[in-house]
């Protein structure tokens, strides 16, 4: 029994640090998400490129190696004078990915509402501003929400990532405990994952339900 609660104790200890990773890059990633899908959608031909090819290698190189990018690169090229702290580093790296993945989510709602009811708006004599938020902007939100809820989900379970760069999160510990010839809390940390998954899906039902009126 005493062995059952030290484990429980380090692994809730460990799944802080999780949590803290999944908190802080959620209250980031999905603003700064926002600024690089305006970006990405600008007539300005070479900041649309740019965002572009932002976008495109952020999304198309593994999270596992940005960590590694960000911890390692800076000490390297300026010959040990500078480095990100490890939680730092991995902040800084699961922020950017995640707001290149929310950037093309915003895009994609944004860009699927029907230039009729831009036009619309314009022709009841409604300003720009105006047609957004009182018109485009809940039929967008109706409309990511399944999208970003996924995504969502996928940072809970990413933050496992950050062992790579030593940073004691739960699956550290537990494999930790695995070198001492315990098994079990390997799969004891899945319950932690599942529960906070569980808990998100409800609550995501639950803001698509509400929403059902936005038919869009």
């Amino acid at each position: 029994m005493n062995e059952f609660i030290n484990v429980t104790q380090q692994l809730f200890k460990g799944f802080g640090e999780n949590c803290f990773i999944f908190a802080i890059t959620l209250l980031l990633a999905l603003p700064l998400g926002l600024i690089v899908s305006m970006g990405s959608m600008s007539k300005f031909k070479p900041l649309k490129w740019l965002t572009k090819a932002f976008v495109w290698v952020i999304r198309g190189t593994p999270l596992m190696l940005q960590l590694f990018v960000v911890f390692y690169i800076p000490p390297l090229v300026s010959n040990g004078g500078f480095n990100f702290p490890r939680m730092q580093a991995a902040l800084i790296a699961f922020v950017i990915n995640y707001a290149a993945y929310f950037s093309e989510i915003y895009r994609g709602g944004i860009e699927s509402i029907p230039k009729g009811q831009y036009e619309a708006g314009q022709v009841l004599g409604m300003k720009k501003s105006q047609i957004f938020f009182k018109v485009v902007l809940m039929q967008v939100v109706k409309r990511i929400t399944a999208p970003i809820g996924n995504e969502i989900i996928t940072l809970v379970k990413d933050t496992s990532l950050a062992s790579v760069i030593a940073i004691p999160e739960i699956l550290m510990n537990a494999k930790d405990f695995s070198m001492e010839g315990l098994i079990w809390p390997l799969f004891y940390s899945a319950v932690f994952f599942l529960t906070f998954c569980g808990i998100l899906t409800l609550l995501f039902s639950f803001i698509e339900k509400k929403l059902d009126y936005y038919k869009g």
